[in-house]
């Protein structure tokens, strides 16, 4: 296992941006170093999605029906409505499937694809998303590893029984789950508005009139409910996961890790990018702000800062320098 691995508990920090000497925004030197990279790592977070229009459910704007978005990813929550939390993921998967990935989705995809050689990755994807873009820009399946899961697996809430579905693109995916036009309207996520704040209602309260026999229930243990294959809060992250992405890390050095869209606050997806820094990596980063970049915050000068749409910096500044493109 890597040294230093971070805990593997999903949770959040709050950490601020320091700088001394101010990174570079210089495309030509982060393309020179790229193109000289054998071991990339990237982390991505909710910002890459928003880039192809979803909604982040993140800040004062991530509400959902009134509910903190954070007060309904959990197993408590679950536990005490099951049929509000499916109404919440039903209505994310279902605006997911409405979006396209874009530019930068399709960017990650085709440097993981250029740096794949005989046989090894030598790119990385640690995306906390889980709204299924990546997968379905084509990405490879060897260089993406989804930290949180995904809104398209499914599998059963008792912990013995290992039931599983994997890209389950149903929409609905059960007949009690199903978003009407009206419905989608009504389930908007009341964003930038103080009263929704004020009054948000308690996750631990049923509001719902799905009852638990109306829910998916496990075909293989029958009296089970199933649930989203989603890392809620206050859960550890798939053991697998953690020991595949290790061993990647502890086969070679890493020469540059891309932080993309996130604020780098949850770990242990953060602590990845403390791990690659340490160990020597530059970091190039990706946001719409440039203020409180949590473990990715204090870059210097010979790291990167790209501020701006995700999608649109990605595109530009992985593609390949014409000299690359003209030794085909």
């Amino acid at each position: 296992m890597a040294s230093g691995n971070p805990t593997l508990i999903h949770s959040t920090i709050s950490s601020s941006y320091n700088s001394n000497h101010g990174p570079s925004n210089d495309i030509a030197s982060f393309k020179e170093v790229l193109s000289s990279s054998t071991r990339v790592l990237a982390l991505c977070g909710a910002g890459l999605g928003a880039s192809s229009g979803l909604d982040t459910f993140r800040g004062p704007g991530g509400m959902w029906r009134n509910y903190r978005s954070q007060s309904l990813a959990t197993r408590d929550a679950f536990t005490s409505d099951p049929g509000l939390v499916w109404l919440f993921y039903s209505y994310r998967r279902h605006k997911a499937l409405a979006m396209e990935p874009n530019e930068g989705h399709f960017a990650l995809a085709e440097l993981a694809r250029r740096m794949r050689k005989d046989g090894e990755e030598g790119f990385l994807c640690l995306t906390q998303n889980v709204d299924g873009l990546a997968q379905r820009a084509g990405h490879p399946e060897g260089s993406l590893k989804l930290l949180h899961g995904c809104l398209y697996d499914i599998k059963c809430a008792n912990s013995v029984c290992d039931y599983r579905e994997r890209n389950n693109f149903n929409d609905p995916y059960h007949p009690s789950l199903g978003i009407s036009s009206e419905d989608d309207e009504k389930l908007l996520p009341a964003a930038n508005k103080v009263q929704a704040v004020a009054t948000y209602l308690d996750p631990n309260k049923s509001t719902t009139t799905i009852s638990k026999d109306e829910l998916p229930h496990c075909p293989k243990c029958i009296t089970s409910l199933l649930r989203p294959d989603i890392v809620w809060f206050g859960e550890a992250l798939p053991g697998n996961t953690i020991d595949e992405i290790d061993q990647w890390i502890d086969k070679a050095p890493i020469n540059l890790i891309l932080v993309i869209g996130t604020t780098a606050q949850v770990y242990p997806a953060a602590g990845y990018v403390d791990m690659a820094r340490h160990a020597g990596a530059r970091v190039a980063v990706i946001n719409m702000d440039g203020e409180g970049l949590g473990s990715a915050g204090g870059l210097g000068k010979d790291d990167w800062l790209f501020v701006g749409d995700a999608g649109t910096i990605l595109e530009e500044i992985l593609s390949r320098p014409s000299s690359e493109k003209e030794k085909e």
